[in-house]
């Protein structure tokens, strides 16, 4: 089969494709013939080593953790899939960048009928770090004052639509060109980073879901009601460590709360995602379609910082 492999960290250039073995399913596993994958900043950081020390990459690897496509092939003890079913999923080891690509089947759910293949490959990672963050972690509520940082990219967007199914009131941070996209998507408020700062308003939120991370929760805090929670989706040293102080404060009665979100990849949360994307809820953000030969300009787009939603990757 064709796949995208690396063999050590470095720029796009280390993106080559090639002819692999084809993989075959464990126990409770299916092999997954994929129409479409997609990029997410993940794929490009561990290819450039940003994330060595926490998960360091065995090479040869093939990066790609989304995929929607055809069930080829199931192995033992498989109960709920059969051959020919139409499926997507978030795959945690990577692979997807590949013509097939071996799942759990708990990882799995029935792709929407009404999304093409391309649709649906770019939600799982997005959507669920955005249903985990807001629902699991944040415990948004109706009525929830929402505020999300980089409420445009692949997971903001997603956020934005999350928040809003859940009933929250959601203000989305974005740049200019954005500003109209994002009220598409269900903001009742916008503000444009390049003109106005957030955390320098009077405006509280009961929520903050920092996407990008360029804000601190120590900045954030200051915008944040007094049982308010931050999450964000990319945690570095400083979120871990206001995480362990305020889960500490909190002992004594200190309100706000700093919290971080690493998904977990879910085949019923991918079944309650598709039930809201039939109601209508929830719809896929893609900026540009590429081919499979096409991955090193996905990358460097992606890298950009310039996408608006998702990079999706057509790999037959």
């Amino acid at each position: 089969m064709r796949a995208v492999v690396i063999d050590g960290y470095g720029s796009a250039d280390r993106l080559t494709l090639r002819e692999i073995d084809k993989p075959a399913p464990g126990a409770k596993q299916v092999v997954l013939r994929v129409c479409a994958t997609s990029v997410n900043p993940i794929d490009w950081k561990l290819r450039k080593g940003m994330l060595r020390l926490v998960w360091p990459v065995k090479f040869p690897f093939i990066l790609g953790f989304d995929a929607a496509g055809v069930i080829a092939e199931v192995g033992s003890g498989v109960t709920r899939w059969r051959s020919g079913d139409e499926v997507y999923a978030s795959i945690r080891r990577g692979g997807c960048y590949a013509e097939y690509v071996a799942a759990n089947e708990s990882a799995l759910a029935r792709k929407p009928e009404k999304l093409s293949f391309e649709e649906a490959a770019a939600l799982p990672l997005a959507a669920l770090t955005a249903l985990q963050a807001l629902r699991d972690t944040a415990a948004l509520k109706p009525g929830h004052r929402v505020l999300i940082n980089g409420a445009s990219g692949g997971v903001g967007a997603s956020a934005v639509q999350v928040a809003v199914a859940l009933g929250g009131r959601v203000t989305g941070v974005t740049s200019t060109r954005n500003l109209e996209l994002v009220r598409q998507l269900g903001a009742e408020r916008v503000i444009d980073y390049t003109r106005e700062d957030f955390a320098s308003q009077d405006e509280m939120y009961d929520v903050i879901f920092d996407v990008v991370p360029n804000r601190s929760f120590g900045t954030c805090s200051r915008v944040l009601a007094p049982r308010g929670v931050y999450v964000t989706s990319v945690p570095g040293a400083g979120s871990i460590i206001w995480g362990l102080l305020t889960s500490c404060f909190g002992l004594v009665g200190y309100g706000k709360r700093c919290r971080w979100i690493v998904m977990k990849p879910n085949g019923p949360d991918l079944e309650f995602l598709a039930l809201w994307m039939e109601q209508g809820k929830l719809k896929p953000l893609i900026d540009r379609i590429y081919s499979l030969e096409e991955i090193r300009q996905a990358h460097e787009y992606s890298e950009s910082g310039r996408a608006r939603g998702k990079i999706v990757i057509r790999v037959q």
